[in-house]
């Protein structure tokens, strides 16, 4: 386990705790969280094999740099923002947070203040009337973006607010407005219209650049992503010759990082936004042999395997649901010599490792990686060797496959 933060193991006091429910294990140590991490990852992959000690963070303080803000109306009515209330939509304001980059906290103040100070309304989900729903900040290593959520396009005062909010940050690169005018418990709507810069910040991830837009999927926490990342190079042991498929790609900042140690690397990613900027990224670092394509994952994984291609290495990311039967069943009938899991739930793991073992894959390395502290999320690296023997579990994936075909 990494050593503890320099600040200190705690644990860490926050006058929120107990009431957001965000940081679940505030109360806890740092050395005490890993620990509990550990047990819990190793007990569920404890069928597939040995799990490695669990890589944390040596400063676990400010690591988020996506920021989200709600806006509602406290009982006199006054604008506030904070976070929903675990569980409810009860609104807990939240001025100063352990776990979010200070930038952003700072950043989100200052619209608390400009938006009271403009008479902006919060929106108000039973009523549907109101003006402001949410603020998001994206806090890359050199530029930074605000997104405002309106329940309307008429942005009123835009450019008195914009200006305002440029002289007290302007360490700001861009400020997107996002409408979502919709009954939905979604915080992005469809409609993005960029109030000033370029709409998108670029950012640094193990020596690669990476645009970013509003709806796009991008790791959190920048530092144990590259340690993250830096994992899945190791087990993706590329030598140069592979074909390789990043699934759930997002703006593919996993493929690319080892575009250059592989013949061909297709990634595949169901947000269009997110393919685009990850199409922008592969020019932006010179990947002339990434493809990406936008779709369904399970579906494409199949048509590839009815067109009878194969694939060496698979780098799956999927959401914290996991894996789908379709794309499973799929990578079992291209038998690719090796795939790279990368989990954000050890329970949905547990599941689609079980799937992939029965269909003759061994699992030979498991690492788990503290992208979350304080909170009981935990991020797990595996890798998965193909051998040439399935059970019995197997067989039956494989008849299912073909009653499909």
């Amino acid at each position: 386990m990494t050593m503890t933060p320099a600040s200190g193991d705690g644990p860490f006091r926050c006058p929120h705790a107990g009431l957001c429910g965000g940081c679940t294990l505030m109360g806890l140590g740092y050395r005490d969280q890993l620990a509990m991490k550990q047990a819990r990852v190793a007990a569920l992959l404890k069928p597939f094999g040995r799990v490695e000690p669990i890589r944390g963070m040596e400063h676990p303080l400010h690591y988020r740099n996506k920021v989200h803000a709600v806006f509602a109306a406290d009982r006199r009515g006054r604008l506030q923002a904070g976070v929903y209330q675990a569980g409810t939509h009860r609104v807990v304001p939240v001025e100063h947070c352990l776990i979010e980059d200070e930038r952003a906290d700072a950043i989100l103040r200052t619209v608390l203040e400009l938006a009271r100070s403009f008479r902006y309304q919060p929106y108000d989900e039973d009523r549907r009337t109101g003006f402001l729903r949410h603020a998001l900040v994206r806090a890359g290593r050199t530029e930074t973006m605000l997104i405002l959520v309106t329940a309307a396009p008429f942005f009123p005062n835009k450019n008195a607010f914009v200006k305002a909010l440029l002289q007290a940050h302007p360490m700001l690169t861009t400020v997107v407005q996002n409408v979502n005018d919709r009954d939905t418990t979604l915080v992005l709507g469809r409609r993005d219209t960029v109030l000033y810069g370029k709409g998108y910040i670029e950012d640094h991830l193990c020596g690669k650049a990476f645009r970013v837009s509003p709806q796009a999927f991008y790791q959190v926490n920048s530092a144990q992503t590259e340690a993250l990342y830096g994992l899945v190079g190791e087990m993706a042991a590329l030598t140069g010759t592979e074909t390789v498929l990043d699934a759930y790609c997002g703006v593919g900042t996993i493929g690319l990082t080892l575009a250059d140690r592989c013949r061909r690397l297709t990634g595949v990613e169901l947000n269009p936004q997110a393919v685009r900027d990850a199409r922008i990224n592969a020019r932006r670092n010179g990947a002339v042999n990434a493809l990406f394509v936008c779709g369904d994952a399970g579906r494409w994984m199949r048509e590839q395997a009815v067109r009878g291609e194969t694939l060496d290495v698979v780098l799956m990311d999927p959401p914290r649901s996991g894996s789908d039967e379709a794309f499973l069943d799929a990578l079992i009938h291209m038998k690719p010599a090796r795939v790279v899991y990368v989990s954000c739930d050890p329970e949905t793991l547990a599941r689609d490792l079980k799937r992939l073992t029965a269909g003759g894959y061994r699992v030979t390395r498991a690492v788990p990686v503290d992208m979350f502290p304080f909170t009981e999320h935990v991020e797990c690296a595996v890798q998965l060797t193909r051998m040439q023997r399935q059970t019995q579990d197997g067989r039956q994936a494989k008849a299912r496959w073909e009653r499909k075909g």
